[in-house]
Formats: C-alpha cells, structure tokens, sequence
C-alpha cells in the first residue's frame, strides 16, 4: 500500500466509479444509470484532487482500491480548492443540489474532536473480497492508533457494517437523507 499520486488519480477514479457504481450516494446524486455511468469517473477525479488539501489518499500497487482521509483540523484556503471543487461542480452539474443537501444531513453528526475522516472507501468490484480494502484503510488506522485519534466515517451501505466493525468502527447514529439514502454514521476509538 501507498500514498496515491497525481499520476494515479485518472486510474483510481475509474476504481472508485466501478466500486460506487451500485452505491445508494451514486444512485441519489446520479439517478440515470447510464448519467452515472459517465460522469462517476469525473466526479471522484475531482474529488481525489481535493484530498491533495484535505488529506491522504492511500491505494494499492495496482490502483484497485482506494482509502480517501481527510486530516484531523484540516482547512484548506478556498483558493487552493477551487480546480477541484471545479471539477466536481462538473460532474455534478444538477446535482449539485442533491450533494449539498447529503452533506447538510451528515456533517452535524461528525465529531467535534479531531479525528481521521474516511471520506471515501472502494474497490473495484473484480479485487473485492482480495483484502486490499482493509489493507489501504490499515495505514492511516495504525497512525490512529500510535497517536490516540478518533477516526470516522459514514457508511452508505448497510452490508458494508460489519467490514468496517472488523476495523474497530461502531455505529454511533443511522441518518436520513430526506428523499434520499440512509447512512450509518460510525466511529473507532483508538486502539
């Protein structure tokens, strides 16, 4: 496992739109399949290009699978984040208001501690089940650990629970999206 470069990031976002294809988040933002089809890519193209500011991208030496972090008390100068916020407005276009509306129901459950937020976990579909998931999520939980750091996360899918309990993660709350997907907002204390 390794940090994600900006070489990688056209790779990694094919990964992530294949692994989020079935996703209820991608489903809501991008209703059409075949819309969801195209623009998945784009999206989380930009998306990777945010964690240049907000975090670490963590992926495996074959850009299957991808652990996207943003650091505890990050703030980023908007003028830093403007291309890639660009890039996922893009993508979006209408969808903009649906985005905006998930992240006015999530960000009131997130701590007020600092902590490791896991914004974004996949694998593409043909390496699921290999391990690879787990093993770009251990690097920055290891770093959790060592430095006594909360980590959370929101889980889209109820299937995916018990993947992220086997990491240390509880479920600390159940969110609806008015119109839209339940999430499962989960912490891990450290360990």
């Amino acid at each position: 496992m390794r940090e994600a470069t900006a070489a990688d990031r056209t790779d990694v976002a094919h990964s992530l739109a294949r692994a989020f294809q079935d996703d209820p988040v991608s489903e809501f933002l991008f209703p059409d399949s075949r819309v969801r089809l195209r623009r998945l890519p784009v999206f989380y193209t930009g998306v990777l290009r945010l964690f240049d500011h907000l975090g670490l991208v963590h992926t495996d030496d074959r850009l299957r699978s991808a652990a996207a972090w943003q650091a505890p008390l990050v703030k980023p100068r908007l003028l830093d984040v403007l291309p890639a916020m660009f890039a996922v407005a893009i993508a979006l276009r209408t969808a903009w208001m649906r985005l905006s509306q998930l992240n006015a129901a999530v960000v009131p459950f997130h701590p007020r501690e600092p902590h490791w937020y896991l914004a974004v976990l996949g694998t593409d579909p043909a390496a699921q089940g290999t391990g690879i998931g787990s093993a770009v999520l251990a690097p920055i939980l290891q770093r959790c650990d060592d430095r006594g750091i909360l980590a959370y996360l929101e889980s889209s899918k109820e299937a995916n629970i018990p993947f992220y309990q086997r990491h240390g993660f509880r479920v600390c709350q159940e969110i609806a999206v008015k119109g839209g997907p339940r999430l499962w907002a989960m912490r891990r204390e450290p360990q």
